[in-house]
């Protein structure tokens, strides 16, 4: 057995960097639509059903890094800056703000979203991780843009 076929390399960072570029080479915004889970840190104030949607615009972020196994940069939501991580496992999707073209993907297990609760959000501007533990879990589904 080769071991290219032992170690399966995923397609899809590659895919969001390819879609990502696409965004800003036509001059559209590129956005990433995230289901939160343990390992996600992103404003829990902004996330609504389990999910947000990130703009990944160079004018938007500063320091942003699209890798193999996670996407992280720094952001300003209501003025102040936040550090987000993004495990490539739980990227839903990547798409132009504008028309809405891009790629969506299936979520693995381990990134099925969860509902944010009061006492997981301190305050609204505050980057924390989620405690998936006690809170609900729904089945994701996928949409597909045209």
């Amino acid at each position: 057995m080769s071991e290219q076929s032992e170690f399966q390399v995923s397609t899809k960072p590659y895919m969001v960097r390819a879609i990502h570029e696409w965004c800003v080479n036509t001059g559209l915004t590129p956005h990433i639509l995230v289901v939160i889970n343990s390992r996600t840190r992103v404003p829990l104030g902004y996330v609504k059903d389990g999910e947000i949607v990130l703009n990944l615009n160079y004018s938007a972020t500063k320091d942003l890094l699209i890798g193999n196994d996670a996407i992280s940069f720094s952001a300003r939501f209501g003025g102040a800056a936040q550090n987000l991580y993004v495990p490539m496992s739980s990227v839903r999707g990547v798409f132009a703000r504008e028309n809405g073209q891009g790629m969506f993907f299936e979520v693995l297990a381990e990134s099925e979203p969860v509902e944010s609760s009061e006492a997981d959000i301190q305050k609204k501007d505050e980057v924390q991780t989620v405690n998936i533990s006690n809170l609900p879990k729904k089945k994701p589904t996928l949409t597909i843009v045209k």
